[in-house]
């Protein structure tokens, strides 16, 4: 499942996936993966993806 709320909120920010993946200290084709829903992201880095987007891991990842 495509995570557009993930997308939205980069975006809102106005992080590139790359600025974004530099922030969580993955490549940006995590990054990019995890918004097509190719890759189920470890909690640890939904914990810190959440982190630099301001976001809880309820408006992110959990319906």
């Amino acid at each position: 499942m495509k995570n557009l709320r993930m997308k939205s909120a980069r975006a809102a920010k106005d992080f590139s996936q790359e600025e974004l993946a530099k922030r969580c200290d993955v490549s940006r084709q995590t990054i990019s993966a995890i918004e097509k829903g190719d890759y189920n992201p470890t909690i640890n880095l939904c914990v810190a993806i959440c982190k630099a987007l301001d976001k809880t891991l309820d408006e992110l990842f959990w319906e």
